[in-house]
This record gives C-alpha cells, structure tokens and sequence, in this order.
C-alpha cells in the first residue's frame, strides 16, 4: 500500500514577480506533523511586467478596480493553470499524480484590524480557485486566510504551523525569517512548542525594489549592490522607525497597502538625500525591524533565512552585522530549497485541510480557536 500523498503548493507573493510552485510529497501516516513532509521539485514561473503592473494597481484604491480585481482574478487562475501544466510536463507527471493543488492566491489587500475606515476586517486573494481546478483537472484547495479573520485573527501570517515541524528544536531557539514584499518571521522557542508566535516585522523588499525601479533600470536592486554603493542615513531610518506598526505588539500583521509609495513619499518627498541613500536606507530599514523584534524574543538562536531578501547580499550583510550573537543559517541545511519553502507550506495546508489537520496557531494569529483552513474545489 502507497501511504504517499503527492500535493503542488502554489504561492504568488506581495513582490508580485512570479509564481513559485513546490512539489511536496506527505506520508499519509503523518498527519499530526509537517516532518513527513519531502520537496520533490520546483518550479518558477516569472510575471512579465504587464501582470505585474496589474496586480500592484490593485494594492490600492484606484478607478475601476472591481472590474480590474475580477477580471485579473480569472486571468491568475490561468496563469498558475499554466504553471502547473508546464512543471508537470517537465516532470512527466499526469493530473492523476497529485492529491490536490494548495493555492494561496494573491493577495491584493489584507485589512485584518478594525478602523475608521474599516468597520468589518476582511482578506482579499484573486487567482479563482474553480477556474484552475476546471484548468488542470486537479482538485484545489485555497482561500486558507478568511476564516482565521472570522475567528476574530489576522489571518496571516499561515506558515508559523509548517515551520514549527520543519524547524523546530529542542536544544535551541529558532527563528524563521521569510523576505518577501513584507518581512515576517516565525519564533520556535526550545522544547516551548506552545508558545510558537509569528508576525510581520514590516517591509522587506517592497519598498526597496519599488524605489530602485524608480530611480534605476529593472525591477530589483541586484545583491544590493546599488544600495551598497549608498550611505544609511540614520537620522531617516529613525524616523522610518518611528511608524506605530513597529511598537505593536504580536499578533500583529500587515501589507502593501500600508508600506507602499505613499508611506516612502511622507519621508523622501522633501528629502535631498542622493537616491542611492535612501535605497541604502531602506534595505537597513528592513534590516533593523528584523533584528529588533529577534533581539527583543532571544538572546542567542538561529536564524534561518528565506524569501527573495537571500539574494541581497548587502541586506543579508547587515542581518549579519546586527545579529552577532545569533547564527545565520540556510535552509538548504534542512533540504530545503529557501525560494521553495512558503510555496510548500500551502501544499502542506492543503494536505492538512484534507487530513482534518488545524493550519492555524491562535498564539500566532490572534484568532480565538484553532481551526482547519481553507475550502475545496472541485474539477
């Protein structure tokens, strides 16, 4: 008998540059934990630029927007039907071969605390889960983060639950660390599974990569070489700093709604400061809301480090710099490709919505119970 359940994660994040696709097989007699969990294979399928612009149009309010929301929503749908398709040629695998897609969409607004202008939180991911599983004929399961808000959560972030099976240890503490859009980790206290918690810190490579197209030709700044080649200006970054997301407390979360051209604008339209600083100030501002919140929950850890701020040799530099007494660890030394690992933690939330697994940690959240996220559609 095959205890082998095969699942393809699909994550499409707030960077909005591609689609990353994980291949993840799940021993069926593990349910309870993430550790049966094996990363067969990947795959990235990159946005041209036109479907990138439309997806970060939506991260605020601008004309038009539900036709633009609904039409991009069946649009994704095809495109991450796409992707699928593609890797599983590659693979020589049939739609028969996996168990079910885990689709975490994309995010165009997350809305998770009441306000003036939000009386009823709510999330918001496009990419129609009935159009990719008509696409690929492969059942999908998504849409994990809106019943973690009706339990009164943030919704976000999710992955705090995988990690603690990946990462977990009882000899030391741990922390996650994923760079995406917005910078979020997960804290594993030793032997202290109970107390696991996982936020947002703030920006990560939102505001970097939205400057550096700005002022630069391409979409990132490559190792962080132009903002290296820049000099931090505290006196901005205190200020930067000085926002009231990074005093709040966990369970805290947020997005490109909040730290978005806007936000910059409050601190560089009257600036004089030469661009390479304020980029420079910015991969330190990404930086320091890191290191502050790990310094503030351990003394001594490792640190493992993914998402697309991996690849900024110059903010990874300054994570060094900050966390001297912490070690920087790849994921690789767990066998786990790091651009693979939020992508594997939706096929494995997608494994848990089947198995009656809860996909939620309330310490994390903030929701008032457990629960098992998502819903099923069908071929």
């Amino acid at each position: 008998m095959n205890n082998k359940l095969r699942y393809i994660g699909l994550m499409s994040g707030t960077s909005a540059d591609g689609i990353d696709l994980a291949l993840v097989e799940f021993d069926a007699e593990q349910q309870l934990q993430a550790n049966g969990a094996n990363l067969l294979a990947s795959y990235y399928q990159a946005y041209d630029n036109n479907t990138q612009q439309k997806i970060m149009s939506l991260y605020n309010a601008s004309a038009n927007e539900i036709d633009r929301a609904g039409s991009l929503d069946m649009e994704l749908a095809q495109q991450f039907a796409l992707a699928v398709t593609k890797f599983l040629q590659q693979e020589n695998l049939a739609a028969a071969d996996i168990t079910a897609i885990g689709c975490h969409g994309q995010t165009i607004r997350h809305r998770p605390v009441k306000n003036q202008e939000i009386t009823t939180p709510f999330t918001l991911q496009i990419g129609c889960l009935q159009t990719l599983a008509l696409l690929t004929g492969i059942r999908v399961v998504g849409d994990f983060r809106t019943k973690d808000i009706a339990l009164g959560g943030q919704g976000a972030p999710l992955v705090p639950a995988f990690h603690q099976a990946i990462f977990g240890s009882t000899e030391k503490d741990v922390f996650v660390v994923n760079i995406g859009g917005i910078a979020n980790i997960t804290f594993l206290p030793s032997n202290a599974p109970h107390q696991t918690i996982g936020f947002d810190t703030g920006p990560g490579n939102a505001l970097m990569d939205y400057w550096f197209a700005q002022h630069q030709s391409g979409r990132y700044d490559a190792n962080g070489q132009w903002a290296n080649s820049g000099n931090i200006c505290h006196r901005l970054l205190r200020t930067m700093l000085s926002d009231p997301y990074f005093a709040q407390t966990a369970p805290k979360s947020t997005g490109r709604e909040y730290f978005n051209s806007q936000w910059l604008a409050k601190f560089t339209d009257k600036s004089t400061l030469p661009p390479a600083d304020i980029q420079a100030t910015l991969t330190a501002l990404t930086a320091e809301s890191i290191a502050h919140e790990i310094g503030q929950l351990s003394t001594k850890s490792d640190v493992y480090i993914c998402g697309g701020g991996i690849e900024n040799d110059y903010l990874v530099s300054l994570l060094n710099h900050k966390l001297t007494k912490h070690s920087l660890v790849n994921t690789h030394t767990k066998n786990i490709n790091s651009d693979s690992l939020e992508a594997m933690a939706f096929a494995w939330l997608a494994f848990a919505f089947d198995k009656n697994i809860y996909g939620n940690i309330p310490a994390v959240t903030g929701a008032s119970k457990q629960a098992v996220l998502g819903i099923s559609a069908q071929p």
